[in-house]
């Protein structure tokens, strides 16, 4: 079996103990859940970070704490992107969206901004529909501690046969 999991700005916050947004519990669960999904027996898992998370990852850093904590947080942020560009990380940042995907969902973001989905948000969903086209043998979903996000949670649709 295979699976995707889009890591959220909520999951990687946690991750990195980004200030002031979780506990060290919330982060030791995070690893451990993370260290669980990458070690299952018959399970490929692939891990990806998107673009819209690293940003607002980078913005939570930025808005908390003082400065030698946001400079702590920062430099764990820095090193963890810069393994992923380099491949050395357990998650694979995605491409910049093209301008056209982007013009598509501004079309959508009226509608969506009632549901409390902002742009960064409707980026990473419209990201898991294109895991999930591109991958109906897969598990796809968002790895995320918001409920609107988390929901997305898509079992494999189609078979060898």
């Amino acid at each position: 079996m295979r699976e995707i999991h889009l890591i959220d700005t909520s999951g990687f916050c946690r991750i990195l103990r980004v200030p002031n947004m979780g506990s060290d519990q919330e982060h030791e669960a995070a690893l451990a859940e993370l260290g669980l999904l990458a070690s299952r027996v018959g399970v490929t898992t692939t891990f990806l970070l998107p673009v819209a998370a690293i940003y607002e990852t980078g913005n939570h850093i930025a808005q908390n704490g003082d400065g030698n904590v946001k400079r702590k947080a920062a430099l764990r942020f820095t090193k963890q992107v810069q393994a992923a560009l380099d491949g050395q990380a357990p998650w694979t940042p995605t491409p910049l969206p093209d301008l056209r995907d982007m013009a598509t969902w501004l079309t959508e973001f009226p509608d969506r901004v009632a549901t409390g989905t902002g742009l960064g948000d409707l980026s990473i969903i419209k990201l898991f529909e294109q895991q999930c086209e591109l991958n109906p043998l897969a598990r796809v979903r968002i790895w995320s501690t918001d409920e609107h996000l988390s929901a997305y949670d898509r079992l494999p649709t189609g078979s060898l046969a």
